[in-house]
């Protein structure tokens, strides 16, 4: 991700991403078991752990429709009879898994005391007991709890704003702004969905994977929660749901983050959420358009840099990929923290657990008293 010492960073000609990522192993040198398929991350999860050369040997879901939609889409999967049956399996070295958030931790409890390591889906647990207990089991064992904020790890524009701040392309992070709007579609979702105690609400769900980006922006190990604040504002049919929620953050840097989640997205937008991310630096500024363009037919992937000596409009899509989930594979292999440290993974669902569980409910806001004071 360094630049040359003859292209300095404020040559705004020079800049370009990494080379797309390539297998880091070859067939059958790291096996891998898909376990829990209630989300469909599951396939993104299970996609990039192949594109990084990883073998999938196994799926096992306690519902048969699932299972078979999953083998649609990786033929190569062996349906185990029982999660034992993997568990048991010296050859898997690690599990990949998108429960019910309420029980992810406890399936990754599981991978690990059978001596595997665990690859779930965010947010990676509910409870600060269950964070508690992870942290425990990881440090007891050595084994791997990763947890997939694929908002970051699995978009090209999250990927090269990475490169470009390691390279100093904007000098150093002041701010991170994210938000992460997403289109409800209520009938399509499971009912565990709308219960909180299942889900964890917005800002340790939906939230996670963007203080997740504010931590890896700032190039900070830590931060505290200012204020936060959720909401059901247009789902009274399901009172389990946050709807928005929003928080503000100062991280041990002495930058901002801001974060906003919703179920909002239109119907007419073309794409599940116009997902947007703003970074500011002492020498410029980077915003991603993460899934669209607004308004255009242009797609994903767009990165807008202005600093010094340029105002560019990155197209990255198909340029830059996903290095995580081969760094991910080698990390497992040579015990390395290259993809992402345990306790930046665990950060993050503090600082969502900690949003969450201290944001001031805005359902019950007295709108007409307002509206008179």
């Amino acid at each position: 991700m360094s630049m040359s010492s003859a292209s300095p960073a404020s040559d705004g000609a020079t800049y370009a991403p990494d080379p797309l990522p390539a297998p880091v192993v070859s067939e059958g040198d790291f096996v891998f078991a898909a376990v829990g398929l209630d989300h469909g991350h599951i396939y993104g999860m299970c996609a990039g752990l192949i594109g990084a050369g990883a073998t999938l040997k196994w799926v096992y879901d306690p519902d048969p429709a699932k299972v078979a939609t999953f083998v649609e889409r990786f033929p190569q999967a062996a349906v185990a009879r029982s999660e034992a049956e993997v568990l048991d399996d010296p050859a898997v070295q690690l599990v990949a898994g998108a429960a019910v958030p309420s029980d992810r931790c406890a399936l990754g409890l599981r991978v690990i005391e059978a001596g595997k390591d665990y690859f779930t889906d965010k947010a990676p647990l509910t409870t600060f007991d269950q964070l508690a207990a992870a942290r425990a089991a990881v440090a007891r064992t050595g084994r791997k709890y990763a947890v997939y904020y694929s908002e970051r790890v699995h978009v090209e524009t999250a990927v090269f704003a990475g490169q470009l701040v390691e390279q100093g392309a904007i000098g150093r992070v002041l701010q991170v702004v994210a938000f992460g709007p997403h289109r409800l579609n209520a009938p399509s979702r499971d009912p565990y969905f709308f219960d909180k105690a299942r889900y964890g609400g917005i800002l340790t769900d939906i939230g996670s994977h963007n203080i997740d980006q504010i931590l890896h922006y700032t190039g900070t190990t830590d931060a505290t929660v200012v204020h936060s604040q959720i909401a059901n504002y247009a789902h009274p049919q399901h009172p389990g749901l946050d709807d928005f929620g929003d928080a503000n953050l100062v991280t041990s840097t002495g930058a901002t983050g801001y974060l906003r989640c919703d179920w909002f997205t239109p119907d007419g937008l073309q794409t599940w959420g116009d997902g947007r991310l703003f970074i500011l630096g002492t020498e410029g500024f980077i915003e991603q358009r993460k899934y669209m363009n607004l308004g255009t037919d242009e797609g994903p992937g767009h990165l807008f840099l202005a600093n010094g000596s340029e105002e560019t409009h990155y197209r990255v899509a198909g340029k830059v990929g996903y290095p995580y989930f081969g760094q991910l594979v080698l990390d497992c292999l040579e015990r390395t923290e290259n993809a992402m440290t345990q306790a930046h993974a665990f950060k993050a669902i503090e600082l969502a657990l900690q949003a969450q569980a201290n944001a001031t409910d805005l359902s019950d806001f007295d709108r007409t008293a307002a509206a008179t004071a």
